[in-house]
């Protein structure tokens, strides 16, 4: 059955901050809740989302008919070697007088870049959309959370240009797709859906659904005039409540702030203005000072919104400062980039310096679900939710869903009396100098229990548990990732008996943690993240010729778990590199244990304290901030300068 055009932004009604129900508000801006019972002793508390930074274009009217067309039909992702050439062909078929241009001819904008930024791929585009003069753009596939957006850049691109567009997408990508346009300020994204997996279906699948499904849907995208009914829909998408304040109960407002997608589902501290006063205490920024407009829903971050979603997430008001730096790790691309994917990374952090030990951040056993860390977790996924925009199904893709994110602390002292620096320090920064860093992860638990004392044998050990866990399972995404290791007390005292240094522990595993490359490229063949390889276009001995020379693969001794093969050499490729290895000991050190946490990028951000932090601090029962120091000849690798939020350092690249 043929389905209709997604012309519309409909299903996104809610996501990003469209009142749910009918609130009545008074002279002085306080709205009552719907269904509220009218108790004056309810609770008035504030909207935990900013306002939108990005102001709608005015779209051109849409083409009258395809024939005497130039049309660019760009992208590559999910099968479109199969999909856009017979899209071209059925334009070509139908409307001969019009010009097909592919992806090779014209390229693409890649994903649209937010506010201020330059980006050379989307400016390139635009200029040969000029150049060609192109009328019409159709871009595809969108099947993940990464390539969606991606996709969606060049449709965003051309409706700039008053050029119509459409995305291809497939059915649980759609509302991601058209989030993606009305975020960047397209009023109506346009979208055509493809029934089902474009991965999963054979070729003679995908050229069905493309020339019954496909084909019709976006000729009337292209065509056809926006409806009353898309426009209305559409205006309501983006229509929020920045600065709203609400009256009603307890539960009114848990249930509300739940309707609207203001909250994770899970019980919510109501944000009252008293409560967030407290949290401003902790902070000598205004109010209403704008951290940033981050993406990928562009609203204005502010100081006083960190405070609510930190009231909401249950911390104390003096986590304020660990909550401000992680917001602003938000807005690094590098760290942030992964987390829409379907591959479900989970964003967490660790604190270093003795801000961590003041306020009780734990790093021994069980430390993630300790109740402290715990709420600097919750925090982080209201902040998710409510600052950067992100939405389960609508542009948080995670195929199965995500873990609650967390928060651990370096055990430091343990980590200084190895004479192994602390991570901070790793990045130059002071021993006592208090900094997050934020980073993702594809996994949490699957231990290694080291059963030796022997330094050599653990750091094989180490290497094996890294060959296993990489991107994608199995070894079948890109062949470098970030990777954190956790190691408890005494097996780090183990490794430092050979490795005197995180750094030369790192230097021995990337040497010792490779792959057979008949392996890799076999994952990699048949587990590809994007397209299904075909045999009728390269076989599993091209490709892996080809990883071969793309990832140097090289004839080196057997690595030590494949001793019982009986080789001497096996070609084997490399599967880590420098500076993408975060080595933290931490954890519960009665036990003899390892983890490795495969991921995205990090960044570190100095937690910045007010000036009368020792003051706010002993007023609430704490001891002075400099009671927790630590003392070590040990020194920062690097400068610190540079190092500062939004710089992308060489770790991260």
């Amino acid at each position: 059955m043929q389905k209709k055009t997604l012309l519309t932004a409909i299903v996104l009604l809610g996501v990003m901050g469209c009142l749910s129900g009918t609130e009545t508000c008074s002279t002085v801006g306080v709205c009552r809740l719907p269904g509220s019972s009218g108790n004056e002793s309810a609770d008035t508390v504030l909207s935990p989302v900013g306002e939108q930074s990005i102001k709608k274009i005015r779209q051109a009217p849409r083409l009258a008919t395809l024939a005497g067309k130039t049309i660019a039909l760009v992208g590559g992702s999910f099968m479109a070697s199969i999909t856009h050439p017979e899209l071209k062909r059925l334009i070509m078929k139908n409307y001969p007088t019009a010009k097909v241009l592919l992806l090779n001819e014209i390229g693409s904008a890649g994903p649209w870049p937010g506010p201020g930024v330059i980006r050379r791929q989307k400016d390139e585009f635009v200029r040969k959309l000029r150049q060609f003069k192109v009328n019409a753009v159709i871009s595809g596939n969108g099947g993940c959370g990464l390539c969606t957006p991606k996709e969606m850049g060049s449709c965003i691109a051309a409706e700039y240009e008053n050029i119509p567009a459409v995305m291809i997408a497939a059915p649980g990508f759609s509302q991601q797709a058209v989030l993606a346009g009305a975020i960047a300020g397209v009023p109506v994204p346009r979208v055509a859906e493809y029934p089902g997996a474009f991965a999963s279906h054979t070729r003679e699948e995908l050229l069905q659904n493309t020339r019954k499904v496909l084909y019709p849907q976006i000729i009337k995208a292209l065509t056809g005039n926006f409806t009353e009914q898309e426009i209305k829909a559409a205006a309501s998408v983006l229509s929020g409540s920045a600065g709203r304040v609400f009256k009603g109960s307890p539960a009114e407002v848990n249930q509300y702030f739940a309707d609207n997608n203001w909250s994770d589902g899970l019980p919510i501290v109501p944000p009252t203005p008293s409560r967030v006063e407290e949290f401003l205490k902790y902070t000598d920024l205004p109010p209403e000072h704008v951290i940033a407009a981050i993406p990928p829903a562009y609203r204005k971050a502010t100081i006083k919104l960190v405070a609510v979603n930190g009231v909401m997430a249950g911390c104390p008001p003096e986590f304020m400062p660990i909550l401000i730096a992680f917001t602003k790790a938000l807005c690094d691309g590098n760290f942030r980039r992964t987390l829409a994917s379907t591959h479900g990374w989970t964003p967490y952090c660790w604190i270093n310096g003795p801000l961590a030990r003041q306020l009780e951040l734990d790093c021994s056993q069980g430390m993630i679900s300790n109740m402290r860390n715990a709420q600097i977790g919750r925090f982080i996924n209201l902040a998710m939710i409510n600052l950067a925009g992100y939405h389960i199904k609508s542009n948080r893709m995670g195929t199965f869903g995500y873990l609650m994110p967390w928060c651990m602390a370096e055990d430091e002292a343990a980590a200084v009396a190895l004479a192994w620096r602390p991570y901070h320090m790793q990045q130059g920064y002071q021993l006592n100098d208090n900094v997050l860093t934020a980073g993702s992860a594809l996994n949490w638990g699957n231990n290694l229990a080291p059963a030796t004392d022997d330094p050599q044998k653990i750091m094989e050990m180490i290497a094996w548990d890294a060959v296993e866990k990489q991107q994608f399972a199995l070894g079948s995404g890109t062949p470098f990732v970030y990777r954190t290791i956790l190691i408890t007390e005494y097996v780090a005292r183990d490794l430092a008996k050979k490795f005197r240094s995180k750094s030369a522990l790192e230097k021995a595993l990337i040497a010792t943690a490779r792959q057979p490359l008949a392996e890799r490229a076999y994952a990699n063949y048949w587990g590809n993240p994007g397209s299904a390889r075909s045999s009728r276009n390269i076989s599993l001995a091209q490709h892996t010729a080809r990883i071969g020379r793309k990832e140097s693969a090289a004839a080196t001794a057997v690595p030590p778990w494949l001793k019982w093969s009986g080789k001497k050499e096996l070609e084997t490729v490399p599967v880590m590199s420098g500076g993408k290895t975060a080595i933290l000991i931490t954890g519960d050190a009665s036990r003899n244990k390892t983890m490795c946490l495969p991921g995205g990028g990090y960044v570190s951000i100095r937690i910045e304290l007010p000036a009368n932090w020792d003051e706010l601090m002993q007023a609430a029962g704490y001891r002075k901030l400099s009671s927790f120091y630590l003392r070590s000849n040990l020194k920062p690798l690097v400068p610190a300068a540079g190092m500062r939020y939004g710089k992308q350092r060489k770790n991260q690249r």
